[in-house]
């Protein structure tokens, strides 16, 4: 399973190998070493071969990707970090990359011919980058490249008030956000491709504490290289409504009105949707109490629920929060690269953390459901054409019982959520 463990992200430039930044990093790699990343990768260009990634002899992992013939970006995690697998790299790369376009736009990093201007503009950065580099949310978007979301008590109501504003500030898109998961947000914005929303929704959570904020954000793929604004209002500590809009309305004319217009009356609902932070799930919707966390994902919208907080008090033989949540990021790695082939046709199968079954090889099906059992608890994952559900339970729960418990868990989700 995933230990705990820093990681360390290069960036240089593609052509000279000068350096960017390095980050998530209590101690600098080195420039030596530095060098000889760069240097090998590029020795490999030079021979017609691609350097991916490296595993060391003592469990170490080495990332290499090139962005636009620009930029290389690599990932590091020594022996030190355990067992990090390659699928959080991989996203970690991508994830910076879009969070620098997102910021600076594709032109400035493309076509940037001044190493030193760039290196400041690249500041601008960091903090989001440290989001995805740290965990610094609850949430898995980051890992699965869907949207976070809570489920509130009254979604209708909120979404037509969304959808109200939204349209009152000339904009298709809107979106509102408790601590970076989205309570509501209107048609178009679901229509933004999934890493996009995953990205908005971290850019928005790096925001937390400024009440209002006129942000120009560019779509790393719906729109590269003409930049948007990002209108993000603090309705309460922890609880955002932003919109993607032109160059009308002023910030001033939807702080002063549209925002007091529009969410006022609901203000009583919302302070419900601050309490859904952890649990992510109405207290309407109960459950065993051997579950210790759940991952509900709905592969046609590409959102998730995720939640390791269900219960106020939990024995002191189990896992600690932060704990599940490492074993649910980890069982859905293992789940995605070894038997829930991934949406994404880019996705390759690969081992995880040196876990190595034959299982899939030679077989003409694909599993549909899958059990792990261990010291800190048991685990069981089932995929359906629309969801894919991950269960953390309580090693109490008897190892022939958690497939009814999460065929049980799965309908009542769905009955209770609609999602």
């Amino acid at each position: 399973m995933l230990q705990g463990g820093s990681v360390q992200l290069l960036c240089l430039t593609a052509s000279s190998g000068v350096p960017l930044f390095c980050r998530g990093a209590t101690r600098p790699l080195p420039f030596s070493i530095i060098g000889s990343l760069n240097g090998v990768h590029m020795f490999g260009g030079g021979q017609g071969t691609v350097l991916s990634s490296c595993v060391t002899d003592r469990g170490g992992r080495v990332l290499w990707r090139v962005f636009h013939d620009t930029v290389v970006l690599i990932a590091v995690s020594s022996q030190e970090s355990g067992a990090v697998s390659e699928l959080r790299l991989r996203r970690l790369l991508e994830n910076s990359w879009n969070a620098m376009v997102l910021v600076l736009g594709l032109d400035e990093l493309a076509s940037a011919r001044n190493v030193e201007r760039l290196k400041r503009d690249l500041r601008s950065c960091y903090r989001l980058i440290d989001a995805f580099l740290e965990g610094e949310w609850d949430g898995m978007g980051d890992l699965m490249h869907c949207a976070d979301c809570v489920v509130p008590l009254q979604p209708a109501l909120l979404q037509e008030v969304l959808d109200s504003f939204a349209h009152a500030a000339d904009s298709e898109f809107g979106c509102l956000l408790t601590h970076g998961k989205i309570i509501v947000a209107t048609e178009k914005w679901w229509r933004l491709a999934p890493q996009e929303v995953v990205l908005l929704s971290a850019l928005v959570r790096t925001l937390d504490g400024t009440i209002s904020r006129d942000y120009p954000v560019f779509l790393p793929q719906g729109s590269p290289t003409v930049p948007h604004r990002l209108l993000c209002f603090q309705l309460l500590p922890g609880l955002d409504v932003c919109v993607l809009c032109g160059p009308s309305p002023s910030l001033q004319k939807a702080e002063s009105e549209l925002v007091v217009q529009f969410w006022s009356p609901v203000i009583d609902t919302l302070h419900g949707c601050l309490a859904l932070r952890d649990r992510c799930l109405p207290s309407s919707v109960t459950l065993q109490h051997g579950i210790l966390g759940l991952l509900l994902i709905n592969r046609e919208s590409r959102r998730a629920v995720s939640t390791v907080h269900l219960w106020a008090g939990a024995p002191a033989d189990v896992p600690l929060p932060a704990r599940r949540r490492e074993l649910l990021r980890a069982l859905y790695t293992l789940a995605i690269t070894r038997y829930f082939l991934a949406e994404d046709a880019q996705e390759e199968h690969r081992s995880v953390d040196g876990l190595e079954e034959d299982f899939p090889a030679g077989f003409s099906h694909q599993p549909v459901q899958f059990y792990l059992a261990t010291d800190e608890c048991k685990c069981f994952a089932l995929q359906t054409p629309q969801h894919q559900l991950y269960l953390l339970t309580s090693v109490t729960v008897p190892t022939f019982a958690l497939r009814s418990l999460a065929t049980r868990t799965l309908s009542t989700l769905l009955s209770h959520t609609g999602f």
